[in-house]
């Protein structure tokens, strides 16, 4: 199933924060994840993700830091700060709300599926 581009890109935030809650990673890992956790509906390019983790970084959301994995080699890693906490705690209020208007329109209307 493709996923729209405007979904893709309005759930990119609350994954990356959701993700990185869970413990620092780097670029690469969370592109991975995002494509395990979707069933590989969601698959993130470079060229995608790294432009919102910029973004999360510059809004004080996230922070990184190079360092030298296991393997030897030099990554940046992010992690989420306090203030990415309290956002991730109002991106997922909002996106329950969401899900729950949408559940309740649909569990009416069982021609949907």
């Amino acid at each position: 199933m493709a996923l729209s581009k405007d979904l893709v890109a309005a759930s990119a935030t609350p994954l990356i924060l959701s993700i990185l809650a869970e413990g620092e990673s780097y670029g690469y890992a969370i592109i991975k994840r995002v494509r395990r956790l979707s069933n590989d509906n969601i698959q993130w390019s470079d060229g995608m993700l790294y432009p919102v983790l910029h973004r999360l970084e510059q809004q004080g959301l996230i922070e990184s830091n190079m360092r030298t994995s296991d393997s030897g080699r030099k990554r940046k890693y992010y992690r989420i700060k306090d203030e990415g906490t309290k956002i991730l705690k109002q991106q997922k209020n909002q996106w329950m709300l969401v899900h729950s208007i949408l559940e309740k329109l649909w569990e009416k209307r069982p021609c949907l599926t």
